[in-house]
């Protein structure tokens, strides 16, 4: 089977905790044998959607991991964003016919959860992998 290649949209708000998350991803994919193709960085989780549509839209990508992490705050917003991100990129996966590996946490969690779930960028990479296998069989 051909080597499985990927895009990688990460969201910069938290950027500490976002930025190790995109270095684990990318080591994982590198582990996996996958070959990371492009990264994008956009400005938050709300942001992603149009940066996964553009990679999704490339013949050179198999699929997308998407990372990021929204913590809560002192009102409902992470759980909005959150919601309509994740609704969005279903949608988008599903219209690509591309997978999208959903590595961002929250919502409802404190910086310290956030801090704890940087492998959960390791988890979406590997849901990729393995979908763009499965798919392929």
């Amino acid at each position: 089977m051909d080597r499985i290649r990927i895009g990688i949209a990460v969201s910069e708000f938290h950027y500490d905790i976002t930025m190790m998350m995109l270095e684990r991803a990318k080591e994982h994919a590198e582990f996996l044998g996958a070959e990371v193709r492009k990264v994008i960085k956009v400005p938050g989780v709300f942001d992603m959607p149009l940066a996964i549509k553009k990679l999704l839209e490339r013949n050179d990508i198999d699929g997308v991991a998407a990372l990021g992490a929204v913590i809560e705050g002192e009102t409902e917003h992470d759980e909005v964003v959150m919601q309509h991100a994740a609704r969005k990129i279903i949608d988008l996966s599903l219209q690509y016919d591309k997978p999208v590996g959903l590595g961002i946490t929250g919502p409802g969690m404190t910086r310290l959860q956030a801090e704890d779930r940087i492998d959960r960028a390791k988890q979406a990479v590997e849901a990729v992998v393995k979908m763009c296998k499965r798919l392929k069989e």
